[in-house]
């Protein structure tokens, strides 16, 4: 009888907080956790950009910084992944240097370089991919002399390429509210199976009578 007593008192001591209450602060925990995620998304989202515009700009001291900045706030904020950021226009500017410099080598038939430049210019967009592969396939065409080199070792692309990875969790207002959510699932769920446990005794006791 005693244990029947203490099986219902434990009931009715789980029914004082009602499961539908329960769900109305994991959804109001949920909308604070999305909306704390979207503003570190939106975080990162600014800095990248601040690179990209660095980049466009020119100003290699500023486009080392703006990247500091970046991966420095990925590090500590969680939804931030930035996928891949490609440096373009850096890489731009040093395979025209190179191709310029490269220019600069005298060559028994002539300016080989700026031949080469001519026949693919208006081709292709300047300094792309295709229109290094046609400079190159021009320069083929002419032999060299001696110690005269007819290719141009142009800048790795992934040297230009940078991927910033979020922690899984961070211990920003993010991931603290993110913490709230799965506590409240958890209880949830923990007071969903005890009701459920302490009424399989209370009937099993039922049935011993």
């Amino acid at each position: 009888m005693a244990d029947k007593k203490r099986v219902k008192r434990s009931i009715k001591q789980l029914q004082r907080i009602r499961t539908w209450q329960l769900v109305i602060l994991l959804i109001l925990a949920g909308l604070v956790a999305a909306t704390f995620l979207r503003l570190n998304n939106i975080g990162m989202v600014e800095r990248r950009d601040a690179v990209l515009a660095a980049d466009k700009a020119g100003n290699l001291e500023d486009v080392r910084s703006r990247l500091y900045d970046l991966q420095r706030y990925v590090s500590v904020h969680m939804n931030t992944t930035t996928g891949s950021v490609y440096l373009e226009n850096q890489y731009k500017r040093d395979s025209q240097k190179i191709v310029q410099d490269a220019g600069n080598v005298t060559n028994p038939n002539g300016n080989i370089y700026k031949k080469a430049s001519e026949a693919c210019d208006g081709h292709f967009t300047l300094y792309s991919q295709p229109y290094f592969q046609c400079y190159l396939s021009e320069l083929e065409k002419y032999p060299s002399a001696e110690n005269v080199p007819t290719t141009v070792a142009l800048p790795k692309t992934s040297l230009y390429r940078h991927d910033f990875l979020a922690p899984a969790w961070s211990p920003d207002f993010a991931g603290w509210a993110v913490i709230v959510c799965v506590v409240i699932g958890v209880m949830i769920i923990a007071r969903i199976i005890g009701l459920l446990v302490l009424r399989a005794l209370l009937r099993r006791h039922y049935q011993s009578v």
